[in-house]
């Protein structure tokens, strides 16, 4: 047996820890199922953070679908900052409480890939990212990893399951397998280029038995239409890995190959991508997104039966997000208290929007594709301190 949980024991609350169960014996014994507004939020970001990519929604929708609730929100894919409400649920506490810990799930994980992503796709500015990071993680979460990978600024998906939710081919390169098993680096790219439809691009691993710079040659001049040449190049052999780089392009060059691009993988993240962009025209990247620390939401009663009311540390009151306009400030106030006008003389614009009443969708929900590229929108205006 796979150890996952069933989308039917998820809707039924089976995935919720044991204290919201017994929560609501207790209410319910009292008989208090007082309406209550719950928001949730991240008081902070993970480290070397200033924003973060709201990803989940879609999945957080389909959970209370059918439940006596109301939502509203951050749209999917709409980049946020901390204290900043980025859900708030309306209902009879009872009715919702057991499913606290699917939905900060849903939140946590896909919005901590999605930001992780964004981060990739500004440092490698027009650069081509991959999400090759479905395998560090449990196979059952692959779509849900490249999904958000994909909305966060990824290019492409390698696992097939994943690009046929998304709509998209999958991307992929050669695996040092094949060329183990055939003995040759450039006899298995030749294999490759027979064999495999020729609608995908070809790209060759370099790394697998000689010099890099050589391999790269070798392929470059006995493939006629290779687009790429991969480097995987294992840790204990990489050195200067941007000089590498830089070597193969200059003698990729000038020997009148400047089409074949060089794809980097093995161990990057926004950090070394930034740092290999003056030699590289892609990125394959797994671990640092599938890995990627989670945003840390959690949610709180900030009303009951409309009157603010919540645990120290915490700001009660309903609340939406509003951003300027003209300035692009943002500014969080209580719906009872909604803003209008920004000092420098724009207008606040709402960001909070109803995505369900009564649990039912107030407006289909954007396909996947729109959400990414709200994100890259978003991620014009936006830096890194990397260097």
């Amino acid at each position: 047996m796979f150890h996952i949980a069933e989308k039917k024991e998820i809707k039924q609350g089976k995935v919720t820890d044991v204290y919201f169960q017994r929560t609501v014996e207790v209410l319910q014994a009292l008989g208090i199922d007082s309406r209550v507004a719950a928001e949730v939020r991240a008081a902070e970001l993970p480290e070397g953070y200033d924003f973060a990519v709201l990803a989940g929604v879609e999945e957080v929708a389909e959970l209370f679908q059918g439940m006596p609730v109301d939502i509203e929100g951050l749209p999917e894919g709409t980049v946020f900052y901390p204290e900043e409400p980025v859900l708030t649920i309306s209902g009879k506490y009872p009715d919702f409480a057991i499913y606290e810990t699917a939905l900060l799930g849903l939140l946590c994980q896909a919005s901590g890939v999605a930001s992780k992503a964004a981060r990739c796709r500004i440092a490698a500015g027009e650069r081509t990212i991959l999400s090759f990071g479905a395998r560090r993680m449990h196979p059952a979460l692959a779509p849900m990893i490249d999904r958000s990978a994909y909305i966060g600024g990824c290019d492409g998906v390698a696992v097939v399951k994943s690009a046929e939710a998304l709509g998209l081919e999958p991307l992929g390169t050669i695996p040092h397998s094949l060329i183990l098993l055939v003995g040759d680096t450039l006899e298995a790219a030749r294999a490759f280029d027979k064999v495999v439809d020729r609608a995908v691009k070809r790209v060759a691993l370099i790394d697998t038995f000689a010099d890099e710079k050589f391999e790269a040659l070798r392929v470059a001049e006995g493939l006629e239409n290779l687009y790429a040449v991969r480097f995987d190049t294992p840790k204990t052999r990489r050195g200067d890995l941007l000089g590498l780089l830089e070597e193969v392009r200059w003698e990729l060059d000038i020997r009148g190959f400047k089409h074949v691009k060089i794809l980097v993988s093995g161990g990057l993240d926004e950090y070394k991508i930034a740092r290999l962009n003056p030699a590289a025209d892609a990125y394959g990247v797994g671990t640092a997104l599938s890995n990627a620390p989670v945003i840390n939401f959690s949610l709180d009663i900030v009303e009951i039966e409309g009157k603010p009311i919540a645990k120290k540390g915490k700001r009660s009151g309903a609340k939406r997000v509003y951003q300027c306009d003209r300035c692009g400030k943002r500014e969080v106030a209580t719906v009872s208290a909604p803003l209008q006008q920004c000092r420098c003389g724009g207008n606040f614009k709402c960001l909070s929007h109803p995505l369900l009443e009564s649990g039912k969708l107030v407006a289909p929900l954007p396909e996947v594709s729109k959400i990414r590229k709200y994100v890259l929108e978003q991620l014009r205006g936006l830096d890194l301190k990397l260097l």
